[in-house]
């Protein structure tokens, strides 16, 4: 990490605390700064100044700043795991007073960190100004983000086999991958093919169906997975309000069950939500090479591609909260739960980076022609879709908890 200048420091010393940066006296215990250097580990990063009161008034550091940096170093290697070697600087405040800051960054990849206290290992986030411990269900996020635990793996308690629709495996491992189907009562057969590819999960008694394959296949992935679904609202003027024009909880597998014919007998759940815009948008005639055309507020293909991406690479661990799919009289929104993974940001989702949260999902809804082939669609459908549609960008808004694409229905001034 680069070094903080005295203006540097001060400039953040009259911002006060906040999620990067914690004030400590000199007095602080070893578990006590452990503590705040995990929760930055497991955050953003950020900066402990020894030597500030809670009130930002300086009190300088008691102790010689080389004991000081010997004693951190040592905390680093004891009291955290995986251990660290945080950064540490000494910087001049008067002619009389040193302050030190302690300094973590926000890009360490062996998340959760976790701190040591009365003998056993605590993972602690930061949330705000403050330090807690991690709920299970937070944790398991910094697994996900550190690679080390695939959500989607993980099994569905109380389903089985039972819970998932053979129909759909039927199209898709028959007509989707033009293979071979086991007969639909053959239990032994399903196992081992669905074992295989991590739709079940366990090889012996009766196995368990993984995340991904309730959200892909299940008859009912909301009564086991709540967090499954797209609540979709539609709003008559620019804002929330209780007045939705149309409220819906839409729910079901994310693949369609298809006829021998090719004609769909079961939306999925993106044809769900596509069928929600066209039901609370209208199409506008105009002439195209001297033909009546009409056009749709939005892109469908645009719409598709955003609810695809929001379903197949959101945060499932993040549990109670669906996608959201917004339409409001001047836009439509897309809300994912859960940040971008790893190093992922919007500006680089347009410079054509690829990411898959859930390897399973992006694979299967690939199959089925839902994900864009090179995983870029951002850049290759969505603004060019846009662009050509009313001339306008898209919207891409990145927030500690979701992440939103934005649709405008009209050109500035159109």
């Amino acid at each position: 990490m680069n070094g903080m200048t005295r203006t540097d420091f001060a400039e953040l010393l009259r911002g006060g605390e906040s999620s990067f940066v914690d004030f400590k006296r000199d007095d602080l215990t070893p578990e006590g700064l452990a503590k705040v250097l995990v929760g930055f580990l497991n955050h953003e990063g950020g900066h402990v100044f020894l030597g500030v009161e809670d009130d930002g008034s300086v009190s300088g550091l008691k102790r010689d700043p080389t004991n000081v940096e010997e004693w951190i170093m040592q905390i680093g290697r004891d009291r955290v795991q995986p251990p660290i070697i945080p950064a540490w600087q000494p910087i001049p405040w008067d002619d009389a007073t040193v302050v030190g800051v302690v300094s973590v960054p926000g890009n360490a990849p062996d998340k959760p960190y976790k701190m040591k206290r009365r003998g056993s290992w605590i993972t602690r986030i930061r949330v705000g100004t403050t330090t807690r411990d991690a709920s299970r269900e937070e944790e398991e996020r910094l697994y996900q983000r550190s690679g080390s635990l695939r959500y989607g793996a993980k099994p569905v308690v109380g389903s089985t086999l039972d819970a998932l629709d053979r129909r759909r495996l039927g199209d898709y491992f028959g007509r989707v991958l033009r293979g071979t189907t086991p007969a639909m009562d053959d239990d032994a057969s399903w196992n081992s093919v669905l074992w295989n590819m991590e739709i079940l999960s366990g090889s012996s008694g009766r196995p368990t169906t993984t995340v991904d394959g309730m959200l892909l296949f299940g008859l009912q992935p909301r009564r086991y997975l709540p967090q499954s679904g797209i609540r979709a609202l539609c709003f008559t003027g620019t804002d929330m309000d209780y007045a939705a024009r149309d409220d819906q909880n839409l729910s079901g597998a994310l693949t369609p069950q298809i006829a021998l014919d090719g004609s769909m007998l079961e939306p999925g759940l993106v044809d769900r939500g596509i069928e929600f815009v066209r039901r609370n948008t209208s199409p506008a005639a105009h002439l195209e090479g001297g033909r009546r055309r009409d056009r749709w507020d939005y892109p469908l293909e645009v719409v598709r591609e955003l609810l695809v991406n929001a379903l197949v690479h959101r945060d499932y661990s993040i549990l109670g909260t669906d996608v959201e799919l917004l339409v409001f009289s001047d836009r439509l929104e897309v809300r994912s739960p859960g940040r971008l993974p790893n190093t992922v940001t919007a500006e680089r989702m347009l410079q054509g980076m690829r990411y898959a949260r859930n390897q399973t999902l992006v694979n299967v809804m690939r199959d089925y022609d839902y994900v864009e082939a090179r995983g870029m669609g951002v850049r290759s459908k969505v603004v060019p879709g846009m662009r050509d549609h009313n001339g306008t960008e898209p919207g891409l808004i990145e927030e500690e908890h979701r992440f939103t694409v934005r649709l405008w229905k009209d050109a500035p001034g159109g």
